[in-house]
């Protein structure tokens, strides 16, 4: 699958989910839900995966975590906050660029028409 075919799919979970449970939840319940419903797709879905940082040639485990990889090249960062902030979306681009991804999605499903709470971010040209 291609990034652009998995944003497709993420997106389409992600509606489901917020369909079903709706804005006000924790992050953690989303980020669950949204797993489940991404396995049933028959996608590779890791949860909370651990990104080392790398400097100067030294790896350091500095506790960071990816909410979801899919295929070992998408990341989907999930938030569940009153709005998004840039602060956000640098994060979701820091996690990229670490761990040389191409393309991930900021989910905010703290809203109340999914499609807003939506972000695509790209590290590079896509």
């Amino acid at each position: 699958m291609t990034e652009n075919e998995i944003a497709k799919l993420v997106y389409d979970c992600s509606l489901k989910v917020h369909k079903a449970l709706g804005p006000g939840l924790l992050e953690s319940a989303y980020r669950e839900c949204l797993c489940y419903e991404l396995f049933k797709t028959g996608i590779y879905v890791e949860k909370e995966k651990p990104l080392p940082l790398v400097y100067e040639e030294i790896r350091l485990d500095v506790g960071y975590r990816m909410d979801i990889v899919l295929e070992n090249k998408f990341i989907i960062e999930v938030k569940s906050v009153e709005e998004l902030h840039d602060i956000h979306l640098a994060q979701l681009l820091t996690y990229l660029k670490l761990s040389d991804y191409r393309l991930g999605l900021l989910i905010n499903f703290n809203v109340l028409l999914i499609k807003d709470g939506i972000r695509r971010v790209i590290n590079g040209s896509l």
